[in-house]
């Protein structure tokens, strides 16, 4: 299964969710049995009765920081959008962006709050080959607090092209986010509620938590006609020693290791490289598909991915071609909510 023309599929646009459900763990529940060869209908917050005792879940704690740009070119006015990525050492943003006309080296940006009162300055330094630009903004305040000031949640752009609400600043967020850095949520998390985790915890389903912050090329579909000539993006991401013990302990008492999220599997089984697991702290451009072999995820939750993107891939590579494509063919037809604010899977 290396072309990419197998991983495409037609979804009906109004079942793509555009607002979460009010309370999150009433998202539908997709069980996908590999064993059974089976499908079945459940909701998010069944998870208790569905886990096992001794069962550890591995939830990516990264926050979204609200990283979408929006302002104008100090001298000329033309609008600007962009994105900011990441900081990198000095002080110094990566970004990306687009306006009229052509941006050069030492002009600056002002950017402008939602509420339309802050602003902030950022002057441009180099673009590097990939169109990233280099920018320093003329303040000495951390980069978190400027981005509080002046960024917006950066929604995907098949929800509502983009344009946030107010409510999208708590609804995009997972409700045990911890680290800044992501530009984009581990969306499989969001159905999960403190009342949930509670209840989790009551039936002996323990907790464990990674950081990967999820990057801009978690949006971009494979451009290429073959899997094996595509360049993953890169991801930071640290797994520790205590959690890793824990994940060891899990799976020695006979308890599954459950990943919620393509973000988790991704850094697991990049932390198992060598045939175990191990703490890892750095970048991770692991691709997971045929003939990828799980070294340390056992199930996995995740949401319904847009065709030709390596979060399907993933997906069916952990599930199998023929039960995956039966999933979303059923999901369909029972009007599941698709994409980062749908609905869920969970295959064991």
């Amino acid at each position: 299964m290396d072309n990419i023309e197998q991983y495409t599929y037609e979804l009906p646009k109004e079942l793509i969710a555009q607002q979460p459900l009010r309370v999150r763990s009433d998202a539908r529940l997709m069980v996908v049995d590999r064993r059974h060869n089976s499908l079945s209908h459940k909701h998010v917050r069944d998870l208790p009765e569905i886990l096992e005792a001794g069962d550890c879940l591995v939830l990516n704690n990264t926050r979204v920081v609200p990283a979408r740009l929006v302002g104008f070119r100090t001298r000329t006015g033309g609008r600007w959008e962009g994105l900011f990525l990441e900081a990198a050492e000095g002080g110094i943003w990566r970004i990306l962006g687009k306006t009229r006309g052509k941006l050069t080296a030492g002009e600056t940006l002002t950017l402008t709050g939602p509420e339309g009162t802050q602003s902030l300055e950022l002057r441009l330094g180099v673009q590097q080959p990939d169109g990233i630009w280099l920018a320093r903004p003329q303040s000495a305040e951390p980069t978190v607090t400027l981005l509080g000031r002046v960024g917006r949640v950066p929604l995907p752009p098949y929800i509502r092209k983009g344009q946030m609400v107010d409510s999208d600043r708590e609804n995009y967020q997972t409700v045990y986010a911890r680290v800044p850095g992501a530009v984009a949520a581990p969306t499989a998390g969001l159905h999960f509620t403190d009342p949930l985790l509670q209840r989790l915890a009551a039936r002996q389903v323990s907790v464990c938590h990674l950081t990967l912050h999820v990057g801009l090329g978690t949006f971009r579909p494979i451009e290429t006609a073959r899997l094996d000539q595509h360049v993953m993006h890169s991801e930071w991401g640290v797994i520790d020693a205590p959690t890793v013990a824990r994940l060891v302990e899990c799976r020695r008492s006979g308890g599954r290791i459950v990943a919620v999220g393509t973000t988790s599997v991704r850094l697991l089984e990049s932390a198992s490289a060598n045939g175990e697991l191990r703490p890892f702290t750095g970048h991770t451009d692991l691709f997971i598909r045929p003939p990828y072999r799980f070294k340390t995820v056992d199930a996995m939750i995740t949401n319904f991915h847009l065709p030709r993107t390596t979060l399907l891939v993933l997906a069916r590579t952990f599930g199998g071609d023929d039960l995956i494509n039966r999933a979303y063919q059923e999901a369909i037809r029972h009007e599941y909510r698709f994409y980062s604010y749908g609905d869920a899977m969970l295959i064991v």
